[in-house]
């Protein structure tokens, strides 16, 4: 009996010691998470926190970068609302260019990653030639595309002409310029195809299986198998979508100058204008916080109208 008591007691101070030793690894182990995680939240906080916070502060002086800044209150969003040139046309091109890329790329990307999750022959290959215009550099393929749209020489109305087609202005036509830019933005979403193409090998084959089993046509099981199962892919890629085309400006920089008839002035076209081309760095504030406040509007729009579709229902 003794024998048995002495054994009882040492499992007790076997597991005090496990538990004590358990406990200082695990603070250990939090500790040194801590520490890791430093430089990461500088990087954050440095990189974006910070310049989001100062371009609000900033907003409401008047400072031109070189002199001493002068606080003018809610001045430079008064004008950006009652005199500004550019913020009607601005807001209108920049929305109206976001929903067609969205709306284009999605279905583009969609349809391409179906084709190449396909068994046919070669489909690294083809996997490799619609990512690729993803990776190419900016400038690069801007100047690739005008080039094509070149009103004389370029490609597009060559080949208008030997079809017997008028020619198209293109980037100098006041209603081709944005649908024209639209195009250019949907040859380059090779990173949403990748997405899709993903989300498209995970989809259950049990459930195609069984509805085939159920005679339901290769459209059925597209609709109510396929689609159902990469919702939050879609919503992934139409929200990465929606807030990238939200912020666009290099067309404007590489092609069009805001113009013509300032169909291509993008907000953050503008933003740049007044801040490097103009040195009104309050007012270019005043309307990156504007901005900031669109693009958490469509934001939040996405998100309350697919919450229930998305995450489930509560």
């Amino acid at each position: 009996m003794e024998y048995m008591g002495s054994m009882k007691a040492d499992k007790k101070i076997i597991k005090k010691i496990d538990k004590g030793t358990s406990s200082r690894a695990s603070k250990e182990e939090a500790r040194t998470a801590k520490l890791c995680l430093i430089p990461a939240f500088l990087g954050v906080t440095l990189i974006s926190y910070g310049p989001t916070l100062a371009v609000f502060v900033l907003s409401l002086f008047d400072w031109n970068g070189l002199s001493e800044a002068k606080f003018i209150g809610l001045n430079n969003f008064e004008k950006i609302f009652t005199k500004d040139i550019y913020f009607v046309d601005s807001v209108k091109s920049t929305v109206i260019y976001a929903l067609l890329a969205v709306v284009g790329s999605i279905i583009y990307s969609l349809m391409i990653a179906i084709l190449l999750n396909m068994n046919i022959k070669a489909r690294t290959i083809f996997r490799s030639i619609f990512f690729i215009p993803y990776l190419l550099p900016a400038i690069g393929v801007f100047k690739g595309w005008q080039w094509l749209y070149e009103q004389n020489f370029g490609l597009f109305n060559f080949i208008f002409r030997m079809i017997g087609l008028p020619p198209h202005k293109f980037l100098n036509s006041p209603g081709e310029v944005i649908p024209s830019l639209v195009l250019i933005a949907i040859w380059t979403s090779g990173n949403l195809i990748v997405i899709f193409l993903a989300g498209l090998q995970n989809v259950p084959t049990v459930y195609k299986e069984a509805a085939m089993i159920d005679g339901a046509n290769a459209v059925q099981r597209f609709w109510n198998v396929t689609i159902p199962s990469i919702k939050p892919i879609i919503f992934y890629n139409v929200l990465t979508a929606l807030i990238t085309h939200l912020q666009v400006i290099n067309p404007a920089l590489a092609l069009t100058n805001g113009g013509p008839a300032k169909k291509s002035m993008f907000m953050s076209y503008v933003i740049y204008m007044y801040a490097f081309k103009k040195n009104k760095l309050g007012l270019a504030a005043a309307y990156s916080v504007v901005f900031f406040i669109l693009v958490g509007i469509f934001t939040f729009f996405l998100f309350f109208t697919q919450k229930d579709s998305i995450f489930g229902e509560e």
